[in-house]
């Protein structure tokens, strides 16, 4: 096992914490950083180190970093304050951030660096969200001295997302569903895909300076999503179009409530772009995905109404 010993940052979260699983049953030895240790609460059974670092600190994340054979960045945001090209918290998580990880490996020795990415992130794409995530792919690609592979997914679904469960939650809590850019089109992935693709290609020598997309079997329209988690929990919400004015009226009403928003204005430019992929996996990722048909509704359907208004609430934030 060449890269032996993995620095993940970002480990706590969804994808992360999925990925710290796989890599502990490939058995790498892992490290993950975290603001606050009680974030990874839910990852001390396992055989991994956390350490509660502040990554935006140069010298702490050097440290973090120091003696790793290989380090996987995770961190992301959907949302964030307008900017030009993008806002600040966009440009510190998506451009800021991968940049220092790229100089703290290479002053560190370390070889190999993993991004996570999103796909059609481009630094002229049509949202600050998918500009900030392409400017950070150009930071670590360009990085000479590192062995970096790009990961650009789809939407990712699993029994923690802040996705389908969204729409499962605003079901079972409103008969009427305004809904936003229903015809959008979305190639979801399971969760547990992506940590695979991730972990496959750690050790591959043919994934260095490689982008790879990542999706499902199936491309979906937003609204047919919705459906589909509606007749998952056997409630079926009025389904309203929002032409896209209103749409944005409503994401901008959103932005202005208190906490993060439901959906933003930048969500919609996002989602003026189909997040489907341009051509077939890679076979060297090794992966089959595993269809929403076949996980979801396990998930959607059991889940108990407390952890519902849970997954409401986190998504209110998110």
């Amino acid at each position: 096992m060449r890269h032996q010993s993995v620095a993940l940052i970002g480990g706590s979260g969804f994808i992360g914490s999925h990925l710290a699983n796989l890599l502990v049953a490939a058995g790498k030895s892992v490290r993950v950083a975290t603001r606050r240790r009680q974030n990874a609460n839910h990852l001390t059974l396992l055989p991994l180190d956390v350490s509660e670092t502040d990554v935006f600190d140069p010298v702490a994340l050097a440290r973090f970093v120091e003696g790793a054979d290989a380090v996987i960045n995770l961190v992301g945001t959907l949302h964030g304050r307008r900017g030009s090209p993008y806002g600040p918290e966009f440009a510190k998580l998506h451009v800021e951030l991968p940049t220092r990880i790229a100089a703290a490996c290479e002053g560190k020795g370390v070889h190999r660096l993993i991004h996570l990415s999103a796909l059609n992130a481009d630094p002229r794409g049509p949202s600050m969200y998918l500009r900030s995530k392409g400017d950070g792919e150009k930071a670590v690609l360009a990085a000479s001295r590192l062995a970096t592979t790009v990961f650009r997914p789809s939407v990712v679904f699993g029994p923690e997302d802040r996705f389908l469960n969204t729409f499962a939650v605003l079901q079972r809590l409103f008969p009427v569903i305004p809904l936003a850019k229903p015809d959008a089109k979305f190639q979801p992935i399971f969760v547990g895909d992506v940590a695979k693709a991730i972990v496959n290609a750690l050790d591959l020598d043919a994934a260095t300076g490689r982008a790879y997309e990542l999706g499902g079997p199936t491309v979906y329209t937003l609204e047919a999503l919705v459906r589909f988690c509606g007749e998952a929990i056997g409630r079926h919400a009025r389904i309203v179009r929002l032409p896209d004015a209103l749409a944005y009226m409503q994401a901008m009403t959103f932005e202005m409530m208190p906490g993060a928003p439901v959906i933003t204005r930048d969500n919609l430019d996002s989602m003026s772009q189909d997040a489907v992929l341009t051509g077939p996996l890679a076979p060297e990722l090794d992966i089959d995905p595993i269809s929403i048909e076949a996980s979801a509704p396990a998930y959607l359907g059991t889940a108990s109404l407390r952890s519902r208004f849970s997954v409401f609430r986190t998504t209110a934030g998110r």
